[in-house]
């Protein structure tokens, strides 16, 4: 079992830039491959961003290619998403998900993410 605590969410001007942080608690989290998704008002939730377990591997969805950043930090029990150049479309309700190993950065489907926070608000304005 591993429960998640997102932060960092708020409102921004497009163009600008945040930095989310979802810090992990209860067993080991350097054995969670960890993602980022968001759902937007009236969407499903989509994928955002995953990395894997050793930070080495990342997976990103072509919407936020190139703008967003997703990384960890394994002492800290920490994942992070740098968003750059945030767009309107880009306002959602952020999740961090976890899931363990053997399960791959690829799969990306929501119900292959077993454990969930409770989502931050990121809020963009043209």
């Amino acid at each position: 079992q591993v429960q998640l605590v997102e932060s960092g969410g708020g409102l921004v001007q497009a163009g600008g830039s945040l930095r989310l942080s979802c810090e992990a608690s209860g067993r080991t989290f350097s054995s969670y491959n960890m993602g980022w998704f968001r759902q937007a008002p009236g969407k499903e939730r989509e994928f955002v961003a995953t990395i894997s377990w050793s930070g080495g591997t990342t997976n990103y969805a072509d919407s936020v290619k190139g703008r967003f950043t997703i990384s960890r930090d394994n002492v800290k029990n920490t994942v992070y998403l740098q968003m750059n150049s945030l767009k309107p479309e880009d306002t959602a309700v952020y999740y961090c998900a976890a899931k363990g190993r053997p399960g791959t950065v690829w799969d990306t489907m929501l119900g292959s993410w077993p454990y969930w926070g409770q989502g931050t608000q990121v809020t963009v304005s043209s």
